[in-house]
């Protein structure tokens, strides 16, 4: 568990109780940080910590949401923080930058930032990690394209999907599976699945895009996946993955819907975005 100093906050919270097309009934609660112009939650554990980012006019920070308690996360120096993912130790992952900067990764564990670099890149970003303790990331080199990582063991192994403009892996389960979203040489973004060293692209049937914001997937340890796409209207929905199949979450209310995380239990969270172009962030019980 993170060990901060933490201060407890009054969130603004919404509660809903809404019906798939399967008819099964869904709980989602929006939640806002004080002050804050857009919220976004970016991943949950199975205890139910959610980590994510927040605005107040052009300054971001990264939150941790903890039972009823809100705790910023914040690089030192940084002008700009994001919280990415958390594991079930409570280890968290994201990325900053320092005014004039590049993109940089880090890790927060025990209360202790550690930065993390891929060697001799231009920039890189802490995106994920798992129960194991593996470090998913992306980086920029000298090519100025993104490319994949996974640390492991202190060791970095490079990850590409074949033949894509640009890769970038976004989620890692304990089982050691990789989702993330690559572009092709049209400049359209994509989804993928990394198991057992096999790729596998993932497109939403009919979709004119699937994946592509930089956190916008996510998997369980069950294989349970969640992500975006873009419909031919250009507008933005959620989707689930799994056993069934695809389904399209949308959040009532909202002009467009981002699913980012999803822990064992198949709880939820992600962004929606309202007619005024804000973000809300939200956790789905199914």
């Amino acid at each position: 568990m993170l060990h901060l100093n933490r201060r407890a906050v009054v969130l603004a919270i919404f509660v809903g109780v809404f019906f798939t097309a399967a008819a099964s009934s869904q709980t989602v609660t929006t939640f806002t940080v004080p002050g804050a112009t857009d919220t976004r939650a970016f991943a949950i554990t199975p205890s139910g910590e959610i980590v994510g980012n927040y605005t107040i006019g052009t300054e971001y920070h990264g939150f941790l949401l903890s039972g009823d308690q809100f705790t910023p996360i914040d690089y030192p120096g940084a002008v700009f923080s994001s919280a990415v993912k958390i594991n079930p130790q409570g280890d968290v992952v994201g990325l900053w930058f320092a005014a004039g900067g590049n993109y940089r990764g880090f890790l927060l564990r025990d209360g202790e930032y550690f930065p993390i670099e891929y060697p001799d890149a231009v920039a890189t970003m802490a995106t994920s990690i798992n129960a194991r303790g593996n470090i998913l990331g992306a980086y920029r080199g000298a090519d100025r394209v993104w490319h994949g990582f996974l640390l492991r063991e202190g060791e970095f192994t490079p990850i590409d999907f074949p033949g894509a403009t640009g890769t970038q892996p976004q989620d890692i389960n304990s089982r050691g599976d990789i989702v993330g979203s690559y572009r092709d040489s049209s400049g359209i973004y994509h989804m993928f699945l990394l198991s057992h060293d096999v790729y596998t692209s993932i497109d939403y049937p009919g979709a004119t895009s699937t994946g592509g914001s930089a956190i916008s997937v996510g998997i369980n340890p069950r294989g349970d996946i969640v992500g975006q796409y873009m419909d031919g209207s250009g507008v933005t929905h959620g989707f689930v993955l799994d056993a069934s199949g695809y389904s399209t979450i949308d959040i009532p209310g909202y002009a467009a819907t981002v699913l980012t995380g999803i822990n064992p239990q198949g709880d939820i969270v992600g962004r929606c975005r309202g007619a005024d172009g804000k973000d809300v962030a939200f956790v789905l019980q199914r």
